[in-house]
Formats: structure tokens, C-alpha cells, sequence
């Protein structure tokens, strides 16, 4: 989709997931290909379920064993091949090069661990380095992100819902990784301090140097911190481009749907614009495009054979007959 040539950090080819419920497959992320210069960063967007977390766990390799019945395809990390490592390297790299905040901050700690304890043991890990080094890079760290070193030795349930986020943040940005996830970071918390957690993310980010993949449904969000959107849909990139590409010129018909469903202050509307339907069942993926059954332009070619995605100019790619006619 993207070629940046010695500026790219991590590319992904192919990447197909299929996991298993009472032995029926359910395809969850279907043949997604992307890039990410070094210091950039990607939205992913789309509806629950569309794939995007599954796409985020693959490249940390910690997709769950139990009901994970594939993955397959290419995820290259700075010349590596990620799926072609053993677990003993990956965990290597897992919180040191790559790390992933991940989207509910009360399950994402142990409960029977100090908040400044979770913290140090990645840096203990990854930085070789003894006790009172880790607390005091610990206490840093929660210095950095808006919390007093003094609750090193807090629980988690001491803290609301926002800190705890924090020092999930803290956890992941505790090693300096070259790459962050973001898993839907500010979701369960409230819009006060949704916009504080965001900006300090972005803070740190640029501070940082890192890339990020931010994954979200919020367009406000994308629009806020990505130089690039990937919106996925049933497992699958439908579109493609850089911020401008995308919210200027919107093409493919489910994009189209996501902006039409913001409230504009300067229109005056009784009900908000709503995409009919639900997303397809992953385990029952309809024959050609997947939003077919969703659009109001789809033809007897869109419910038969394979949609594949079509330059629309630039970076900007739509998988969309009708945007190729268009174009």
C-alpha cells in the first residue's frame, strides 16, 4: 500500500488470523497489508469486532493459544520476520522494541502486584538492570506520566479509572519502545480525561520518537494524533490513505458511512445518519465485497468475485468497484 523504502519501521503482508470456537473457524483478520515509517503514525478505525485488536496482538505475538487456529502471512519488524521467531525472542522484544497499551486499564493489571512493582519488572527485564535501579526508573516513569512517585506502592484498586490508565501507559513506555500499540487507550474513560490521556500519549510519542498504531473507533481521535488511516472492515483494509486523502476524500461507501454518522453543530437533524445492518458473521464471511449486504450502491459484481483494492491516487487505495469507476 505504502512504499518508504529505509524509513520503514514495520511491514505487514497478508496477515490472515483464524481462530477456532467448538471447532468452527472464525476469520478474524483476512489478508490485511499495510506500512509504518519510523516516527509515523496509523489509525486503525472501524466498527467492534472488524479485526483491529487481533491485528495489534499478531504483531506483539500474544494472540491467545488456546483458540488461535492460524496466523499466517508476513509481519516484518525492522528486517525481522516476527512470526517466524520463537516465543523466547519474541519476548525479548515484546516491551522493549514493541509494546501495546491495551484497552481496559482494570484488567490489564494484576490486582495483587504495587502499580510501581508492574512497572519495574519490564525494566528489570529488558535493561538488565538491579532493584533499586528499576524502582528508581519506576518512579520515573510515573513521575512522567502525571502520577506523584510517592504511590510506587499502591494497588491498582486505589487508583480511578483514568490513573489506572496512566500507568498502563507508563508500563508500556517504561522501556523506550521503537514501536506502541494503542489499543482503544482512552475508551472506559470519561471525556475530561480522555482528552489529558491523549494529549499526554501524543506528548510522549513526540518526545519519544516512537511509531504508532492507534487503534480506535473515535474519528476525532484519528484526526487528532495519525499521519495515516487504515479503515478495516470484516477483517480486511477497505481503505487506505493519509489523514488529508482520507477525511477530505472519503471513496469507499463504508468510510463514507463512519463521517456520515458525526453530528455537524451546523446542521440542525432530529436523527443521526446510521449504516443499515450489522457486520458480517467472521465464521460466514458473504462471497466478494464484505460490505456488500450494508451498501446502498452494491451490485450483482460486488456479491461475486474478489474485490481487491484500487489506487485512488497518491497513497490513498479503496477497495470499492465503485470507486475504481469513479476514478
Amino acid at each position: 500500500m505504502m512504499s518508504t523504502g529505509n524509513n520503514e519501521l514495520l511491514s505487514v503482508k497478508n496477515l490472515q488470523v483464524v481462530y477456532t470456537s467448538d471447532g468452527v473457524p472464525i476469520h478474524a483478520v483476512n489478508g490485511v497489508t499495510f506500512s509504518l515509517e519510523k516516527g509515523k503514525t496509523l489509525g486503525l478505525v472501524g466498527e467492534t469486532g472488524a479485526g483491529k485488536t487481533s491485528i495489534a496482538k499478531a504483531i506483539l505475538g500474544v494472540l491467545p493459544e488456546f483458540s488461535t487456529k492460524s496466523c499466517a502471512g508476513e509481519i516484518c519488524f525492522q528486517g525481522t520476520d516476527l512470526l517466524s521467531l520463537k516465543e523466547r525472542q519474541m519476548a525479548e522484544m515484546r516491551g522493549r522494541d514493541i509494546a501495546m497499551i491495551f484497552q481496559d486499564p482494570m484488567t490489564a493489571l494484576n490486582p495483587v502486584m504495587t502499580v510501581g512493582d508492574q512497572i519495574a519488572e519490564g525494566i528489570r527485564i529488558h535493561n538488565k538492570v538491579g532493584k533499586k535501579k528499576a524502582r528508581e526508573m519506576a518512579e520515573a516513569m510515573l513521575e512522567m506520566v502525571g502520577i506523584p512517585a510517592g504511590r510506587y506502592k499502591d494497588y491498582p484498586h486505589q487508583f480511578s479509572g483514568g490513573m489506572k490508565q496512566r500507568v498502563v501507559i507508563a508500563i508500556a513506555l517504561s522501556c523506550r519502545p521503537t514501536l506502541l500499540l494503542a489499543d482503544e487507550p482512552t475508551t472506559a474513560l470519561d471525556v475530561t480525561i480522555q482528552a489529558q490521556v491523549l494529549e499526554m500519549i501524543v506528548k510522549l510519542r513526540d518526545e519519544m520518537g516512537m511509531s504508532m498504531i492507534m487503534i480506535t473507533h473515535d474519528l476525532g481521535v484519528v484526526a487528532e494524533v495519525c499521519d495515516y488511516v487504515a479503515v478495516v472492515y470484516a477483517g480486511e483494509v477497505v481503505e487506505y490513505g493519509t489523514l488529508s486523502e482520507i477525511y477530505h476524500n472519503p471513496a469507499h461507501p463504508y468510510t463514507q458511512g463512519l463521517f456520515g454518522a458525526l453530528p455537524d453543530i451546523s446542521v440542525e437533524t432530529e436523527r443521526l445518519h446510521s449504516i443499515q445492518g450489522m457486520p458480517p458473521d467472521p465464521s460466514h464471511l458473504p462471497e466478494g465485497c464484505k460490505f456488500a449486504p450494508r451498501c446502498p450502491h452494491a451490485t450483482d459484481a460486488c456479491r461475486s468475485g474478489e474485490v481487491g483494492l484500487e489506487n485512488c491516487g497518491g497513497t490513498h487505495t479503496c477497495r470499492c468497484l465503485r470507486a475504481k469507476e469513479e476514478g
